[in-house]
C-alpha cells in the first residue's frame, strides 16, 4: 500500500481549521485531525472534498470577517 497505490484506501480528514485533506486508512491519524466521515478511493476521497469543501478560508478568518461583517465593516 502507498499513497500513489489505486487501490488504498484514504480516509477524509478535518482539522480545527476546518481544512479538508486525505489520509491512507492504513496510517493513524496525525495529531490536529479527525475523520471526517468519507472512507474510500483516492478519486473518491477527493470528489468528496471538492463537494464539501466550498470556502477555503480556514476557520479562524471566517470567524474574523463574520465580526468585523457584524460591527459594520472593516478596519481598513
Amino acid at each position: 500500500m502507498s499513497w500513489g497505490d489505486d487501490k488504498t484506501e484514504f480516509l477524509v480528514v478535518l482539522n480545527d481549521e476546518e481544512q479538508y485533506s486525505i489520509w491512507p486508512s492504513y496510517k493513524a491519524v496525525p495529531a490536529g485531525w479527525r475523520v471526517e466521515g468519507k472512507r474510500g478511493l483516492k478519486a473518491e476521497c477527493l470528489a468528496y472534498i471538492d463537494e464539501t469543501w466550498t470556502d477555503m478560508r480556514p476557520l479562524s478568518l471566517r470567524k474574523i470577517m463574520e465580526r468585523d461583517a457584524a460591527a459594520g465593516g472593516s478596519n481598513d
